[in-house]
């Protein structure tokens, strides 16, 4: 049980309380923005560490949710996967790691087209999926920007 609170709450981020989902989002950029190297695959880690972020908290997600309910507010690692899933194929600028927080932030809070029906899936799934859906659409709009150019 120890294991899947630490991995669920993103290592102990969740325990923040209000505003903990914010605070593993901008994390996850930090992180992200750190790994980047010109040595290191820019799509390949990305891409397979977000897949293994979501595994891992589709499993925790389940276990941890018989302890503290549906979709608890310690539970930030689904902001961790959906944040990841917002940059993915984004170029390395700090103008779009900022657009992609603010994007991520605003449909996953919001929960319009169709997220907030996604959390009504069951254990884990329902706990990760809204925000793969934010992720997704954030993403969606990033690619636009990079496309047309803006920044």
């Amino acid at each position: 049980m120890f294991f899947h609170k630490i991995i669920s709450t993103f290592f102990g981020i969740g325990y923040i309380g209000k505003g903990a989902g914010t605070v593993a989002a901008a994390v996850t950029c930090a992180i992200w923005w750190s790994l980047q190297t010109q040595y290191s695959n820019p799509y390949l880690w990305p891409f397979l560490s977000t897949i293994l972020i979501f595994i891992v908290g589709v499993i925790s997600g389940d276990v941890v949710e018989s302890v503290w309910g549906k979709d608890h507010q310690r539970v930030v690692i689904d902001e961790v996967a959906g944040m990841g899933i917002a940059l993915l194929l984004i170029p390395l600028k700090w103008e779009y790691y900022i657009l992609a927080f603010i994007l991520f932030r605003f449909f996953d809070i919001v929960k319009p087209l169709y997220i907030r029906r996604f959390e009504a899936l069951p254990g884990g799934w329902g706990v990760m999926a809204d925000d793969v859906l934010a992720g997704i659409y954030a993403n969606l709009g990033l690619q636009i920007v990079v496309l047309i150019g803006l920044f």
